[in-house]
């Protein structure tokens, strides 16, 4: 049974159990709207897997920090590359959150027409200081307060407050409507 992280105007971006396990072990490195494609029946397509790492990157010492940073530089687009990969710390686990921030810029996309980061970019200001900040989801009567919630959780700076996977399953499932035909109780 997949789990649909939205559903809009712009496309559908799913989580079925299967990549659940597989993002448990990988990361995608890239997640961008243009590397989701939709397939015949409408069901995302992730695509260019060239930036695909392990999910949890021990970082012992400045080496690795630094190596894991340009590699961050190089393969991961940068208005939608997580705050922790530009200034990599020593003595950390950069884990499968980092997609979660990834994704929840590619949610934002879908809600509002552009990353989160787009515009800082295309005016040349700095996306690594920009990332740093707070990100302020605009409040409109289009998006329920919890799709809104979901999508602040996804975009924390804090890698350690951003959800790992399960819970964010766990709000999804909540956010889903019930089946037509279903009858619901309020609680």
């Amino acid at each position: 049974m997949g789990h649909a992280l939205c559903i809009c105007s712009r496309g559908t971006v799913t989580i079925d159990n299967k990549r659940y396990l597989f993002i448990q072990k990988l990361g995608e490195g890239d997640l961008k709207p243009t590397n989701i494609l939709l397939g015949e029946t409408g069901q995302p397509v992730l695509m260019d897997l060239g930036s695909m790492n392990r999910a949890r990157i021990q970082v012992d010492d400045s080496r690795q920090a630094l190596a894991l940073q340009d590699w961050a530089a190089q393969r991961c687009t940068i208005s939608y590359r997580a705050p922790e990969l530009f200034c990599v710390q020593s003595r950390r686990v950069v884990d499968e959150r980092a997609d979660v921030w990834s994704l929840g810029c590619v949610l934002y996309a879908m809600m509002f027409g552009e990353g989160p980061f787009d515009a800082v970019f295309q005016k040349g200001d700095s996306v690594a200081l920009a990332v740093q900040s707070p990100l302020d989801v605009p409040r409109t009567p289009r998006y329920s307060p919890p799709l809104r919630r979901l999508l602040s959780s996804m975009m924390t700076v804090d890698p350690q407050a951003r959800p790992h996977v399960p819970p964010l399953l766990a709000q999804l499932e909540a956010l889903r409507p019930p089946a037509p035909g279903q009858l619901t109780t309020p609680i």
